[in-house]
Parts: C-alpha cells; sequence; structure tokens
C-alpha cells in the first residue's frame, strides 16, 4: 500500500508550494504529476492583485485585496496566509539563487515579450526595471539570430510607446550558431548561456555598449537561478532587462527547477507520468486516489488530499457537456455562471471578467470543498490555484499570488499553523 501524510495532485505552482509547505512541516508527501506543469507557460512574475472587479488599475495590491467581494478566494484564503506564503515562497527561491524583488503593498512595471509594460508585485532579479534604468537615453532590443516569438522590431515599436519617444531606440542583432534547420526557442538559448562559451560568444557580440543604454532581451540568463544574470551583469557596461516570456517560459523553467530540487532534498515523493482519474470516498472522506500511469493504475491513500489540477486550463474540471462542468477525480460540486450570454465577453482582454474563468470548486474558509448550502463535502480534501471559484485570474492579473498563498494555507490548517 502507498501511504502518505498529505497527496498533493498537480505540479503547478500551486502544487509545487502546497508539497513544499507540507514537507517543510514534517509531513510525508507524495506529489502527482501529469505533464509539466503550468510553470513552463508561466511568465514567473507574482502577480497579487492588478485590477479590481471593476478593472481599475490597483497600485496598493494588499488594500486592493480588501475590497474584493466576500465571495472572492483571497478573502477566504486571508492575509495572513497569504503574507506567510509569500515569505515562504521568497525564502525557498532565495536559498536556490532565484532573486525576487517587491512588495506586497506596491505593483511594479516590468517589460513583456512585445515591448509593452505590465504590473507586479514581486518580480525575478533580471526583470526588474530599476528608477536608473527607467533614465536610460539608448534603448536597445536584443534580436536572437532564428528564435521564434521574440522579434526585435515589434519590440522596438511597443518600446517606443512604453518608453516614450524621446530615446534612441535600435536592435541589436546576436547570433548564438544554435541553428540547425529549425527555430530556436529560449530555452535553448538560456542552455547555451549556461556554458562558459555561450557567455563569452554572446559578450564578444555586446563589448561596445556604454552606461547610457538600456539593453531589453528575453528571459535568456541561465535556465537555472540568476547566476548567469548576474556574472554577465558583472561584464557589461549597459543594464540588462529580460522581458517576461512567451512559452516555453524560462522565467517559469527555473522556479520549476527550485522547487523540483528542494522537494527531492525534502524527501517528497515526486510521481511523474501519473494522471490521477478517481478516487475511494468513505462517507465525508477521501480515502485513496486511482491514478494511471504508462504501464499500469495503482491507489495512492493519505490522511489529507491537496487538489491542484489546474480548472479548466489544465483539465482539473471538464465541460463535456455545455453548463454541466465536473470534477473527475472527487466529482466536487462545481460553482459556475448560467446562461450561455453571461459565458462569454465579445473582448477578450475587456473591462468585464470572462464568466467561464469564474468556474471552481466552493470552499469555506479553511478551503475545503463545500455544496450549495456551505456544507463540507469532503473533510480531508483541500482545493488551491485555479480550482477555487470566483476569479478571473487573467482579468485581474491575480494568478501566481492565490496559487502562493492558497496552496500556504491549504497545507498549514490542521498542522498547528493555522493560517
Amino acid at each position: 500500500m502507498i501511504r502518505s501524510d498529505v497527496l498533493v495532485i498537480g505540479a503547478g505552482l500551486a502544487g509545487l508550494m502546497a508539497a513544499y509547505t507540507s514537507a517543510k512541516q514534517g509531513k510525508k508527501v507524495t506529489l502527482l504529476t501529469w505533464g509539466e506543469g503550468t510553470l513552463t507557460v508561466n511568465s514567473g512574475t507574482i502577480d497579487i492583485l492588478g485590477f479590481d472587479e471593476n478593472h481599475k488599475r490597483v497600485n496598493n495590491p494588499l488594500q486592493g485585496i480588501d475590497n474584493l467581494p466576500a465571495d472572492h478566494p483571497y478573502k477566504k484564503i486571508g492575509r495572513q496566509a497569504l503574507q506567510e506564503g509569500l515569505a515562504s515562497f521568497l525564502e525557498l527561491t532565495k536559498q536556490h539563487e532565484l532573486t525576487y524583488i517587491g512588495s506586497m503593498e506596491a505593483n511594479q512595471p516590468v517589460v513583456t515579450a512585445i515591448g509593452t509594460k505590465k504590473r507586479t508585485a514581486y518580480a525575478p532579479l533580471p526583470m526588474v526595471l530599476s528608477e536608473q534604468a527607467l533614465t536610460k537615453k539608448k534603448i536597445r532590443a536584443v534580436a536572437i539570430k532564428g528564435l521564434k516569438d521574440f522579434y526585435g522590431d515589434v519590440m522596438i515599436e511597443n518600446l517606443k510607446k512604453s518608453f516614450g519617444p524621446d530615446k534612441d531606440y535600435g536592435v541589436i542583432p546576436i547570433d548564438t550558431g544554435l541553428m540547425g534547420g529549425r527555430d530556436i526557442t529560449i530555452q535553448d538559448v538560456a542552455r547555451y548561456l549556461d556554458t562558459p562559451q555561450g557567455n563569452a560568444d554572446f559578450l564578444s557580440q555586446l563589448e561596445d555598449l556604454d552606461q547610457d543604454t538600456l539593453l531589453v532581451l528575453p528571459p535568456i540568463f541561465g535556465s537555472h537561478g540568476h547566476t548567469v544574470y548576474q556574472t554577465i551583469s558583472q561584464e557589461m557596461k549597459a543594464t540588462m532587462v529580460e522581458t517576461t516570456c512567451l512559452p516555453p517560459s524560462v522565467p517559469g523553467i527555473r522556479l520549476r527547477y527550485a522547487f523540483r530540487d528542494e522537494l527531492r532534498q525534502l524527501g517528497v515523493d515526486i510521481v511523474e507520468s501519473s494522471k490521477a482519474v478517481a478516487s475511494e470516498i468513505e462517507g465525508t472522506k477521501a480515502v485513496s486516489v486511482i491514478a494511471n500511469s504508462a504501464s499500469n493504475q495503482r491507489r495512492y491513500y493519505a490522511d489529507r488530499f491537496i487538489l491542484a489540477t489546474g480548472g479548466f486550463y489544465s483539465g482539473g474540471i471538464e465541460m463535456r457537456d455545455f453548463e454541466k462542468p465536473i470534477e473527475p477525480i472527487f466529482h466536487l460540486p462545481i460553482s459556475f455562471v448560467k446562461g450561455e450570454d453571461q459565458w462569454t465577453n465579445e473582448e477578450l482582454f475587456g473591462s468585464k471578467a470572462q464568466g467561464y474563468a469564474k468556474t471552481g470548486i466552493e470552499t469555506n474558509d479553511l478551503l475545503q470543498p463545500v455544496n450549495k448550502e456551505g456544507q463540507v463535502v469532503l473533510d480531508n480534501v483541500y482545493i488551491v490555484g485555479r480550482n477555487l471559484a470566483g476569479f478571473d485570474f487573467c482579468f485581474e492579473h491575480s494568478g501566481n499570488g492565490i496559487a502562493i498563498a492558497s496552496a500556504y494555507k491549504a497545507a498549514s490548517v490542521g498542522m498547528g499553523k493555522e493560517a
């Protein structure tokens, strides 16, 4: 029999954070993963809250949370769990040479993959736009030969709108020598810069830049931690800033490596390529989860279960028939907006949240699933991340903040560390 204190289902940010928090408390933890997890498509920034219900920009995320409706996940998670969860996250990332800069009380600008600006609470060190960086008179976008989804001319046009027309703009081409009959990805370039030869080649093509230049690059400075960025920065006169990323996301991959290395050190049993498909229930408690792998089917028994399967976006919630969404593992009740006209908006990125995006599992303040009457359905199951009902992470810019905070709370409830 495979038995754990805690079984976490899902390997996105919420699942990894839940496994980490549980293991830090001395629990025997099993993490079921199916696929690579969503960090490969994650910006790596920690958005807590960027916009309110009326799509007004939020400058202070903590204050903004106070004004959210009572059924919003942040209200159930609570400020304490958010603060403690972020502190724990920052401790882990620091240990793995990932430096995050920011505050829960202020959003800061970062540059996107197309040269626009977005705001976030915590940014990885290479993405941080310091006050000094914003004063540079010359802005250069790096265009890497053969790199798909990152185009220097598009970047420059949008940088002019973001930084103003009174600066000197240009594109610098870089040849990594990686072309081999196919387009290369940002991950390819990051691995290239993991090597001493890649470092030397890169620097040799940028050695003429002066101190009054801001160099805008895709996130290419190594696939683990921020050591490569710090090493090259010391050799450069120009200031460098990484943008956010289109998939595969190197900032997200850096986070995934940090979490997985830490989980292995803590003794977490990471079961890869194992898809949870069903569960065994006795009364109001889950007893086990049944998972399929390429070769067999297994039951995983645990005292508590944390569901981090990502909602609609990752198959954690399915809808085979319209207006009949299901949660396929525990068959938990789903909360969703009814009515075809309420399901979507005409504008994908408009001033109103998408109805479908708020679909999820309703919980109490302990993040246990509840039915329409507010009664707990399963005592030992906890819901985290995008499985939670009542928020549109894309509209609000709140996804990673909710992932971290809900995972921390779900893993802490009843463990002598109530958040």
